[in-house]
């Protein structure tokens, strides 16, 4: 079943002589369950892609379909909401509340959400990610491996329909990399998540089920 489609979205930054197409006339399909890599060089439009599918900028023109619903046609609020509840979003930087621990940075988007915490699925998600015996350990106290399972947790803890990584190895060694990708893939395969995956890095854009190659903002 199709989750996603993007239809002919272009990005425009500034006007006149400072225009910058960040975006030009991009398409592409995903299905339910499918785990796909964007690859392209800093500055290919890469990211300005993954932030308009994740609802977060609206494109110049073009259209974002999430389940035959065009999102950029949807309300401020039904977006939000949208965005809350299907959209999981894992950044290279972790962007980990420093003053709350593992368990509490994992179920934050629940508490922010004003709805009950499962604990079972917290203890499941955390033993998948081999940091259940860091719940209560804040963010500084853990390695950056450590940290990025932390945000792959809290992005799986609301069962998102898809899960967005932007460059989520981007900040790691090549162990703590290797670690990563292969936990994604079997988020992939056990739990049927739909994975759409940032990187520059051709060896892990491998790792994915499909590679959608950008440059100068264009499909290649």
């Amino acid at each position: 079943m199709e989750i996603l489609k993007v239809e002919h979205i272009k990005k425009v930054y500034g006007k006149g002589e400072a225009e910058v197409i960040a975006v030009n006339d991009v398409s592409f399909e995903v299905e339910e369950g499918e785990f796909i890599a964007i690859i392209g060089p800093s500055g290919s439009g890469k990211s300005t892609i993954l932030h308009i599918v994740a609802g977060l900028e609206k494109p110049t023109s073009g259209k974002v379909y999430f389940y035959g619903k065009d999102m950029y046609e949807m309300n401020k609020k039904d977006l939000t909401i949208l965005r809350r509840e299907k959209i999981g979003i894992i950044y290279q930087f972790y962007n980990l509340i420093p003053t709350l621990n593992v368990e509490e940075n994992i179920t934050l988007p629940i508490e922010l959400d004003k709805k009950k915490i499962d604990r079972k699925k917290v203890e499941e998600i955390t033993k998948f990610l081999n940091i259940d015996n860091r719940r209560k350990h804040l963010p500084n106290e853990l390695s950056g491996g450590q940290q990025q399972k932390v945000a792959i947790a809290r992005a799986l803890i609301i069962n998102p329909a898809i899960l967005l990584a932007d460059e989520p190895t981007g900040n790691l060694d090549s162990n703590s990399s290797e670690e990563i990708i292969q936990l994604l893939k079997k988020a992939n395969k056990e739990y049927k998540q739909t994975i759409i995956m940032i990187t520059h890095n051709l060896e892990i854009a491998k790792q994915a089920d499909r590679i959608i190659q950008i440059k100068d903002g264009k499909i290649m």
